[in-house]
């Protein structure tokens, strides 16, 4: 199944988008906030997405940042223009791990985007694994 991934601001939006199987994740863009909604479903439906990973703020000490009640909004507006399972992914210092890969000046919120999605993909493989060595099917 193919995913996509989006690092919430209320400035800019990054989008990525991952392979075909749901296993790597790649940069696709970056979308202003007041466009995001059409852009996102124009694109989960050209690129047949199955399903969105949403990076959710949260603080060192465990409890949500102040951004988290509008990712949240911006979640619930998104679901009623696409019918999509939506997934949250803590997105803690994705933005700095996107300026130690990402050497070129500009925006990083599309590479922050698949470093959110990645780490989803990462656990989801992780979990079907451990499963199917207890001989469970969960993906």
């Amino acid at each position: 199944m193919k995913y996509l991934g989006l690092d919430y601001g209320t400035k800019r939006i990054g989008i990525a988008i991952s392979d075909d199987n749901g296993e790597f994740a790649f940069p696709k863009g970056i979308v202003s906030p007041r466009d995001a909604v059409a852009e996102i479903v124009a694109l989960c439906e050209k690129e047949g997405i199955g399903a969105i990973v949403i990076g959710k703020s949260v603080a060192s000490n465990g409890m949500d940042n102040d951004i988290v009640p509008a990712t949240e909004k911006f979640k619930e507006t998104l679901s009623k223009a696409i019918q999509l399972p939506m997934f949250f992914q803590q997105e803690s210092f994705s933005t700095v791990e996107a300026h130690r890969y990402q050497t070129a000046a500009g925006n990083r919120d599309d590479s922050a985007a698949a470093i959110i999605l990645q780490r989803f993909l990462d656990t989801k493989l992780s979990f079907a694994e451990a499963s199917a060595k207890q001989g469970k099917s969960v993906i």
